[in-house]
């Protein structure tokens, strides 16, 4: 019963996207988004009377649209209709949180306990989904299929497309790439001994240092794939002929009127990793300084073996139709397919990702001058891009977190691209498609589980080159949608789907293309489930490299607050042992806090599951304390940040991924208690200094803690936080306390 009481009061204060999105995905949207002014996905796509879509919709052809009296008629309504049905919802969530805050039998002031609130009310989120959202069948209900383009699929396709101007171009672009590392990794052939090898999972490991990158850590499976050498000598892969002018100009695209060097030392250092066809994982990869960088180096690779691979197919269609003309008795066996044409995955967190990444394969493929023709760009646009009302005016937030939620920042969607002939197809069906930008949830819902009707999942049998890009946000989101959408990867299709199996290559056909499939992972944070990925999920017969450098200087450096920090040791078994973190909390710390002198004690937990484990261990110790996650609702949140302050509640338990979410600042902290130590090492500073922002008048600085838990499994997040050489000291010292003191000239 109380479940059911739950739910009703929920879907109560629920706007009309809420109830939409509960209604989608099964479960409430942490990130509140209450956008009304962005016409519905079916307004667009459905739109009655519809002109049949020609070959592109170039920029020239957006500006000559020109909507129909019927179609004007109806928008205008359907606007209408929208508008009166959001001011309802509107009004009917005010009224909700009025009555909460008064049954809480205490004056809340909303107003200056809100500010926060009302700000990201007006914020697009993400959703952060739980672990256990289950069944997938009840989301598809009331969720269209994807528009796709099945008009020109002959303008498109590899096989029919055969322009008689372009013949000897196409040979001679076959013999540029003969020595390219491109044909040398799809032509290379592995014997049943060095698959067997590399599925025992026999690694070679070195070490080496460049310039730029750092430290690497290169692995290797076979021996006549050796590492790299301490310096990069390896060149620049050669580009094809339709990015030759404008691969220079990559980061002067980025920024019109800027003249920046033609690629910056890290992008050099990563398109020669990239360019050997080894699996890359960069850790450091900030969304503020490095992710746009990253993100268009990784861009021209992958558009670089599109076309390339596109063109060897074209040539090889120009030599086998001569030589049937010819009538030649023997035909040249010809292999340079997949089972299925799409050969690029591309995981991004948000839509504004993805329309990021198709403006920078744009910009590459269009000549100084001139267009490309992109089609459905217009579509594209109003699908992916923001409102300038999305996001109000006076939002305050650090830069890393404004870095992260820009733009469009919905996080299911799929799309397919196929490129031909300096063409662009948006929303092809995916079978048409070269490259899948996707984000895990969007395909997650198509995939399927074990025993669904409806499932899909053959396009990603012949996938060549997988992107997981900002993996940290994914950890912040639902990482089983990731290890779902890998375990589907290079998987033997159901269907032949129209393939010429004469035409592919030998590898896939053995089901071995996950030994040739290229992964390039890049994150902000260094994380074991991310590391886990690289050994249980990439099987490359060519190695992997990956970027192993220690901070120096942690985040607790940037705490201003004079405040003693107290590290405790505990000991575990494994990296997975949440019961000897929860025991020794249990036993060790929480009863420290008990006392009322102990009041206003903040506890941050970064895992979810920890969260509720802590929280009903709470409630059944009958503690008085509040609770704040990713799904609390905003009356919630008001009444807790309020008692909290005031001293109704002792102890407020706060999720990571609420604080990633929102960044509030928590008034009225004088104790923090870190259950584990931060994923993102800057949250560590930023959490400790709320207790300057937050401590009242007449309260002595030095009455201020903090503690922390760690086990020797945290070591990477312990160097983050302490600096690489205090943690060293630390996890080998026979003490289990360690004191440190910020704030202070000289720290202890």
């Amino acid at each position: 019963m109380g479940k059911r009481k739950q739910k009703k009061q929920d879907l109560s204060s629920l706007t009309k996207k809420q109830k939409k999105h509960l209604k989608e995905f099964g479960e409430q949207h942490p990130f509140h988004d209450n956008v009304t002014e962005r016409p519905e996905k079916t307004q667009v796509m459905r739109l009655p009377d519809s002109p049949v879509y020609s070959g592109a919709d170039s920029d020239e052809d957006d500006e000559d649209e020109k909507p129909s009296a019927y179609e004007r008629l109806l928008s205008t309504l359907n606007h209408a209709e929208q508008d009166s049905e959001d001011e309802e919802s509107d009004g009917d969530d005010d009224d909700v949180e009025e009555e909460d805050l008064v049954s809480s039998n205490e004056e809340v002031d909303v107003a200056a306990q809100s500010e926060d609130e009302d700000e990201d009310g007006k914020v697009n989120g993400a959703p952060a989904n739980s672990a256990d959202e289950e069944p997938l069948e009840g989301r598809r209900k009331g969720v269209d299929e994807d528009f796709t383009d099945q008009v020109q699929e002959a303008e498109f396709c590899l096989e029919t497309n055969l322009p008689e101007g372009e013949q000897e171009g196409l040979e001679k672009a076959e013999q540029c790439f003969e020595e390219d590392t491109f044909v040398k990794h799809q032509e290379t052939e592995l014997s049943e001994a060095e698959v067997k090898m590399i599925s025992e999972g026999s690694k070679i490991k070195t070490q080496v240092k460049w310039p730029r990158l750092g430290t690497l850590q290169c692995v290797s499976t076979l021996e006549r794939f050796p590492s790299m050498g301490q310096a990069p000598p390896m060149p620049l892969p050669p580009f094809h002929k339709a990015l030759e002018p404008n691969w220079r100009s990559l980061n002067r695209s980025s920024q019109p009127g800027v003249d920046g060097p033609d690629l910056t030392d890290l992008q050099r250092e990563l398109l020669r990793l990239m360019g050997s066809y080894r699996d890359v994982y960069f850790p450091e990869c900030s969304p503020l300084t490095e992710g746009p960088e990253v993100r268009r180096v990784y861009c021209l690779h992958a558009l670089n073996h599109i076309l390339k691979a596109n063109s060897r197919v074209l040539a090889h269609n120009v030599r086998l139709k001569e030589a049937k003309r010819a009538e030649e008795e023997e035909e040249e066996e010809i292999r340079d397919q997949g089972l299925t044409r799409p050969k690029v995955l591309i995981l991004v967190p948000f839509r504004d990702s993805a329309l990021r990444v198709v403006q920078t394969f744009i910009a590459l493929l269009e000549p100084e001058g001139k267009k490309i023709d992109v089609s459905h760009k217009k579509r594209f646009r109003d699908e992916y891009g923001e409102e300038p009302t999305d996001r109000p005016p006076n939002l305050r937030r650090p830069d890393d977190y404004l870095a992260v939620f820009s733009g469009n920042v919905d996080d299911h969607f799929r799309i397919g691209m196929s490129i031909l002939k300096r063409s662009l197809r948006l929303y092809s069906p995916f079978y048409s498609s070269d490259v899948i930008i996707a984000s895990p949830l969007g395909l997650r819902t198509l995939l399927g589980a074990e025993g669904e009707p409806r499932r899909d999942f053959d396009f990603l049998s012949s996938i060549e080159l997988l992107v997981v890009d900002q993996a940290d946000v994914f950890l912040m989101q639902n990482w089983e949608h990731v290890l779902h959408v890998l375990k589907h990867m290079n998987l033997q299709p159901l269907d032949s789907h129209g393939v010429d199996f004469s035409r592919v290559r030998l590898w896939n056909l053995n089901n071995w293309a996950h030994h040739y499939r290229q992964t390039l992972m890049f994150s902000a944070v260094q994380e074991p489930q991310i590391n886990n990925i690289l050994s249980n999920h990439c099987h490359n017969y060519r190695g992997q490299v990956t970027t192993k450098n220690l901070p120096k200087v942690g985040s607790i450096c940037q705490v201003t607050v004079q405040l003693p920090h107290v590290f405790h040791m505990f000991q575990a078994d494994s990296f997975k042992d949440q019961d000897a973190r929860f025991q020794f909390f249990v036993n060790k710390v929480l009863p420290q806090f008990r006392d009322s002198v102990m009041s206003h004690t903040l506890v941050y937990v970064p895992s979810y599951f920890d969260f509720v484990r802590l929280r009903n261990h709470l409630r059944k110790e009958d503690v008085s304390f509040a609770c704040i996650s990713e799904y609390s609702p905003r009356s919630e949140v008001s009444r807790a940040r309020h008692f909290f302050q005031k001293g109704d509640k002792q102890l407020l338990i706060f999720s990571e991924r609420f604080h990633f979410y929102k960044r509030y600042t928590i008034k009225g902290v004088h104790n923090l208690i870190f259950y584990a130590l931060p994923t993102y090492a800057h949250f560590y500073s930023e959490v400790c200094n709320m207790l300057q922002t937050g401590t009242r008048e007449g309260v002595a600085a030095t009455s201020l803690t903090c503690t922390a838990l760690y086990s020797r499994y945290d070591a990477h997040r312990l160097a983050c936080v302490a600096g690489a050489e205090r943690a060293a000291h630390m996890l080998r010292s026979e003490k289990a306390v360690h004191l440190f003191v910020t704030g202070e000239e000289k720290s202890a």
